[in-house]
């Protein structure tokens, strides 16, 4: 039996120029980033002289179109990626991929292959949600990236939107395939002014790492040597978003609890608890503001995973992050005392014990094995299935 595999395919409005992309998802992996392979297919009666380009064009959002007035934009497009690809300035010593291979043999002499890297700088995709938007037109606030490919006498000339394919692709990251065993912890405490002993708190999480859709349990240990008593408590999951172009910054709770089990904690006693959340989209989806893992159908949106930067590298775009907060209410004349745990939420890694997606890798395939094991020797055609790209964009 012989696994097929999905090839993205999508076509100009004249058919005169079609592009062909093994996937739409890149993986930042921290020194590199996956290669966008793929073929393109131009027809040489048309082109007539004429080249072909590929752009890989980066749009971040950091405000909203509706707010923009007065000449005010709050918009940066950046051009990350800028080739020629028919007829092809690079050196023909590097081979194709199998997918390639596989493509240009099936496609013919019109076909022409081409690889680019994205650099690892480059920001994440990421969208904010805008709770109880009435227009899908309206562009929303995020990093989105937009795989252009164009009929032109140079690579200025994209005036011809009727020879251009565009498509949506992603950069995104996953968990490390090694996490840490680290177990996160903080302490904190706090005096008061006309009276002695201090209440203590500390945080206690299971792990640094957790995956989306797991339980993320709170170790709670509360000890009151003050003479204030403690009347409640929160428990939370914070996320906070860096909007890096302006140097702002904000946070949204995604996941809380408020609860008096335990309390009232009073002077000279103690209190050890385990509470437990699960940050999830769900019940958070009229919440403006709140990150989200690009732009893709409504039952894919999940919350945006923790950005990871290189130690060598600069965040851009927007750097997403999370905390565990439990919060103690001595009420209004006693204030509040807060602790936070600062915990990473990702994707597993493809080829991690966790990961439980379709046709998955073990640690040691590579890409190119990958292909290489799932094509047929015998047939060339019946394994590869082509999908209309369009089909999979957000509208």
């Amino acid at each position: 039996m012989v696994a097929s595999v999905k090839v993205f395919k999508k076509t100009s409005p004249n058919a005169k120029l079609t592009v062909y992309l093994g996937k739409r998802d890149f993986v930042d992996h921290g020194d590199h980033v996956d290669a966008i392979e793929g073929v393109v297919v131009a027809d040489n009666d048309y082109l007539k002289g004429r080249k072909v380009f590929c752009q890989v064009i980066v749009t971040i959002r950091y405000g909203r179109e509706q707010d923009e007035v007065m000449g005010l934009k709050f918009v940066k497009e950046l051009v990350l990626i800028n080739e020629q690809v028919v007829p092809s300035r690079r050196s023909q010593d590097k081979k194709p991929s199998a997918l390639q291979d596989r493509l240009l043999k099936k496609l013919g002499a019109q076909a022409h292959a081409f690889s680019f890297s994205l650099p690892t700088t480059a920001p994440a995709s990421i969208i904010l949600q805008d709770g109880g938007r009435e227009n899908d037109a309206i562009p929303l606030v995020g990093v989105e990236y937009d795989f252009l490919t164009f009929v032109g006498e140079n690579a200025d000339d994209r005036s011809h939107k009727r020879s251009s394919v565009s498509m949506a692709i992603r950069k995104v990251q996953y968990a490390p395939l090694t996490p840490s065993s680290k177990q996160p912890s903080t302490m904190v405490s706090k005096g008061f002014t006309f009276s002695s002993g201090k209440l203590n708190l500390q945080l206690t999480l299971d792990r640094e790492l957790f995956y989306h859709g797991e339980q993320i349990r709170f170790n709670v240990n509360v000890k009151n040597e003050s003479k204030k008593t403690v009347k409640g408590l929160l428990v939370a999951v914070v996320q906070n978003v860096e909007i890096t172009l302006i140097n702002g910054h904000y946070n949204k709770r995604v996941a809380s609890l408020e609860t008096r089990e335990g309390c009232p904690i009073t002077p000279g006693t103690s209190m050890s608890k385990t509470f437990t959340l699960t940050p999830m989209i769900n019940g958070n989806k009229e919440v403006r503001g709140i990150a989200l893992d690009g732009h893709l159908k409504d039952d894919e949106v999940n919350l945006a995973s923790s950005t990871i930067i290189a130690e060598c590298n600069e965040a851009t775009g927007f750097v997403v992050s999370y905390v565990a907060r439990v919060k103690l209410d001595l009420g209004s004349m006693g204030g509040e005392l807060v602790a936070d745990v600062p915990f990473k939420l990702m994707h597993p890694a493809p080829g991690s014990a966790m990961y439980q997606g379709k046709g998955k890798l073990t640690k040691t395939d590579s890409q190119q094995g990958r292909y290489e094991s799932n094509y047929a020797r015998e047939d060339e055609d019946e394994n590869i299935v082509f999908e209309d790209f369009a089909r999979l964009r957000s509208t």
